[in-house]
C-alpha cells in the first residue's frame, strides 16, 4: 500500500510538473507575441522614417518560441496605411520569408504590393513635365487623363488612356486611345490623323520611383484595380541586412 501511495505521489508531481512547464511555455509564447511584433515594427519605423505613432501592424505566422530558438521568422507580414517614402505612397502589405532575427543573414525574400488612391497617383505624377497630373482618373484598366491639343491653330480637348505597366523598375504610361468629341480613336490612328501635333502627347511617359523605394526593392508589375492603382514588388533577401538595399535607390 505504501509503494502504491508513493506511486501514486510520484504521478502526482508529474502531472503538476508537466502542467507547470506548460504553462511557462504559454507564457513566454505569450510575452513572445508582445515584444517581437514591437520590435519588427520599430525597425520598419526606423527604416521608413516614419512618424512614431505611425500605425504599423505586424503578423508573424506559426508558434514564436521555436522560431526564436532556431533565429528565423517563417512569415512575417506587415501592413500599414497611408505610408509616404519620397513622392510614392500608398497602402503598403509586405511579407518576408524566413527572416533571421541576428546576425547579417540574408531572408529567403519577399514582396510587397502598394495601393495608391486616385490623389496619390496624381500626386506622384505631378513631377512629369506639361504632363496634367490633376486631370488623371483611373479607368480600369488604363489611367486617363485630359490634354488641350493644339491642331492648326486651335485648342482641342483631347482625353488620352494610358496602359500602365512596369519597365526596368520605372512606371510606365503608353498611350492606347484617345477622345476627341466624344468620340474614341487608337493611339497608332490618332498619331496618322495628326502626325507630329500630338508626338508630344502621345509619347510614352515615364516615372522613376527608383528614389522613393528602397533599393532592394523592385517594381514587378503595375496595374489599376478598381478604384486603385496596384504595384507590385519583389524584394531581395538581403535587405534585412544589407544597409544599401535599405537605402533608396537612385533614378539616371
Amino acid at each position: 500500500m505504501a509503494a502504491a501511495r508513493k506511486r501514486g505521489r510520484g504521478a502526482i508531481v508529474g502531472v503538476a510538473a508537466l502542467l507547470l512547464l506548460a504553462a511557462l511555455v504559454v507564457g513566454a509564447e505569450l510575452v513572445a507575441r508582445q515584444v517581437v511584433p514591437g520590435m519588427v515594427r520599430d525597425a520598419v519605423v526606423e527604416r521608413l522614417a516614419l512618424p512614431a505613432d505611425h500605425p504599423v501592424d505586424v503578423d508573424i505566422d506559426g508558434i514564436l518560441l521555436p522560431q526564436l530558438i532556431a533565429g528565423t521568422l517563417a512569415d512575417v507580414r506587415i501592413a500599414s496605411r497611408d505610408v509616404t517614402v519620397g513622392a510614392f505612397s500608398g497602402d503598403v502589405v509586405a511579407r518576408g520569408e524566413a527572416v533571421p532575427i541576428r546576425g547579417d543573414a540574408p531572408a529567403a525574400g519577399g514582396a510587397a504590393e502598394v495601393r495608391m488612391t486616385t490623389e496619390q497617383l496624381r500626386s506622384l505624377l505631378s513631377g512629369i513635365d506639361g504632363f496634367p497630373a490633376g486631370s488623371v482618373e483611373l479607368a480600369a484598366p488604363n489611367v486617363a487623363a485630359s490634354f488641350e491639343a493644339e491642331v492648326l491653330g486651335a485648342s482641342i480637348p483631347l482625353g488620352i488612356a494610358l496602359e500602365p505597366s512596369a519597365s526596368d523598375g520605372d512606371i510606365v504610361l503608353t498611350p492606347v486611345e484617345g477622345t476627341i468629341a466624344e468620340a474614341t480613336v487608337r493611339a497608332d490612328e490618332l498619331r496618322q490623323r495628326f502626325g507630329a501635333a500630338l508626338d508630344g502627347l502621345l509619347q510614352d511617359r515615364r516615372v522613376c520611383i527608383a528614389s522613393s523605394v528602397p533599393a532592394g526593392a523592385t517594381l514587378t508589375s503595375i496595374e489599376v484595380d478598381g478604384d486603385e492603382l496596384v504595384a507590385r514588388f519583389d524584394i531581395a533577401g538581403g535587405i534585412v541586412a544589407d544597409p544599401a538595399l535599405q537605402e533608396p535607390g537612385t533614378c539616371a
